[in-house]
C-alpha cells in the first residue's frame, strides 16, 4: 500500500478564512479591489513597519511595478541575486532591460557582497551602472543587508529586496523587505503564509505606491470615460483572495514558530550523519525558515544529492533540489556573471549539493520522524556498504 503523500510545503489554512471570503460574498466585492484588499495591504504595512502597501496578484507582479516605477527600460543592466526562483529576473526582460547576475556566498546563501562589489566596479569603469539591484533573501534567510546596502549607496543604485521567501524573518531586528527602497513579498500555495496566488509591494515611498497602484489597474487617468495615456497592468489582488491573506496574517508569527521548530527537528536528527550541513543563519538575524535545507557532500556520504531525491520520491515524499542558479538557465545563456571569486562559484555547488526538505508549518511529527527516518537508513547504508568495500 502506498504511503500517505508528503508535500515539501502546502498551504496552511487558519480556520478564519472562511469568515473574509463569506463577507466578501456577503457584500458582493467579488472583483479586484475592496474592503479586504484595503485592509490586508494596512495590516501587511503595520507588521513589518513600512509606511505603505499595495496589493497585486503575485509576487513577480510586485517586482515588475519597482522596476517600472525605477525607471528600467530597454538598454538598462539590472544586478540580480543568482540562486533564485526565476520570477526574480522575469520582469528584467519585461522591462526590456538585461540582466547580471550575482553570486552567493557560504555565509548566507544570498547575494555575495564580494561579488557585487567587482560587479559595481566594472560597471563604474565601463560607465553604466545599474537602474537596479535586486536582492534576494533565500529560503527564508536574509542576505547581507548591511554590506550590500553600502555598496550599492556608495554606488547610488537603488535595491529592490525580493523577499518573496522571506515574511517573518527579520535581519538585525528589522522586518525582511524593508531594506531596500521597494520590497516583495508573495502569497503562492506554497509559501509561509498564501492567499493562493498574491504578492505585496511595500515601501516608505508612498508616492511611487501610488502610482503603483495606478499602473496595476491598467493605468486608468483620472476621467470620467476610459481614458489611457501610458502602458498598465492587470495586476491587483482580488478581494476575495485578500480575505484569504487576512486571515493568514493573524498567524503568521504561529507559522514562523512552527517551521523554525521543524528546522530544529530536522538539525537535532540529523546532523550527527557525516556529510550533511544545513543552510546557516546569519548572526543577529532570524529566518523564517521558510524551508529547511541542507547540503550533501559526496564525498563523505558516497551518495549525490539527487540519489537522496529520488529515495524521497519512491516513499512518496516530495524534496527538491535547491533552486538552479539564473546564469546557468537556458533563457539567460550568455548572461553576464560575476562569481564570488574567480575561482570560486557559490551557487553552482550550492544547486549541486543542496536538498530542500519537507517543512510545511503543519508538518506532523510523524511525518518528520519518516523523512528523518528515510534518509538516515538511505545515508546510513551507503556509508556502510562503503565501509564493507
Amino acid at each position: 500500500m502506498k504511503k500517505p503523500r508528503i508535500f515539501l510545503s502546502p498551504p496552511h489554512m487558519s480556520g478564519r478564512e472562511q469568515e473574509y471570503i463569506k463577507e466578501a460574498f456577503r457584500t458582493n466585492w467579488i472583483a479586484p479591489l475592496g474592503p479586504n484588499v484595503d485592509a490586508f495591504e494596512r495590516e501587511l504595512a503595520s507588521y513589518v513597519g513600512a509606511s505603505e502597501a499595495v496589493a497585486v496578484n503575485s509576487g513577480t507582479a510586485a517586482i515588475h511595478l519597482a522596476l517600472s516605477l525605477l525607471g528600467v527600460t530597454r538598454g538598462d543592466t539590472v544586478f540580480c541575486s543568482t540562486l533564485t526562483f526565476v520570477a526574480s529576473a522575469n520582469p528584467i526582460l519585461y522591462q526590456g532591460a538585461e540582466p547580471v547576475f550575482i553570486d552567493s556566498d557560504f555565509d548566507s546563501w544570498n547575494m555575495s557582497p564580494q561579488a557585487l562589489q567587482r560587479a559595481l566596479q566594472d560597471a563604474a569603469l565601463q560607465g553604466k551602472l545599474p537602474k537596479a539591484v535586486i536582492i534576494v533573501n533565500l529560503y527564508g534567510q536574509s542576505a547581507k543587508m548591511d554590506e550590500l546596502l553600502t555598496l550599492c549607496d556608495h554606488y547610488q543604485v537603488p535595491v529592490v529586496e525580493d523577499a518573496a521567501e522571506s515574511l517573518g524573518s527579520t535581519y538585525k531586528g528589522k522586518p525582511s523587505g524593508t531594506f531596500g527602497h521597494f520590497g516583495v513579498y508573495s502569497f503562492n500555495g506554497n509559501k509561509i503564509i498564501t492567499t493562493s496566488g498574491g504578492g505585496m509591494l511595500v515601501s516608505n515611498d508612498v508616492e511611487s505606491l501610488q502610482k503603483a497602484r495606478f499602473l496595476a489597474t491598467q493605468a486608468r487617468d483620472p476621467a470620467p470615460y476610459y481614458q489611457h495615456s501610458q502602458v498598465g497592468h492587470n495586476y491587483r489582488l482580488s478581494n476575495i483572495l485578500a480575505g484569504v491573506g487576512r486571515a493568514q496574517l493573524e498567524v503568521i508569527d504561529d507559522r514562523v514558530s512552527a517551521r523554525r521548530l521543524i528546522f530544529e527537528r530536522y538539525q537535532q536528527s540529523l546532523s550527527h550523519l557525516p556529510g550533511i550541513s544545513f543552510m546557516p543563519e546569519l548572526e543577529n538575524s532570524m529566518s523564517n525558515r521558510w524551508l529547511t535545507t541542507l547540503i550533501i557532500d559526496e564525498l563523505e556520504t558516497g551518495i549525490p544529492s539527487s540519489q537522496i531525491i529520488e529515495a524521497m520520491a519512491n516513499e512518496n515524499i516530495e524534496a527538491r533540489p535547491v533552486w538552479k542558479p539564473l546564469h546557468m538557465q537556458p533563457l539567460f545563456k550568455g548572461a553576464t556573471y560575476f562569481s564570488h571569486s574567480e575561482d570560486d562559484d557559490v551557487s553552482a555547488k550550492l544547486f549541486s549539493r543542496g536538498v530542500c526538505l519537507p517543512s510545511g508549518s503543519g508538518m506532523t511529527e510523524e511525518e518528520q520522524t519518516r523523512v528523518v527516518n528515510l534518509l538516515e537508513e538511505t545515508l546510513e547504508g551507503v556509508l556502510v556498504t562503503r565501509e564493507i568495500i
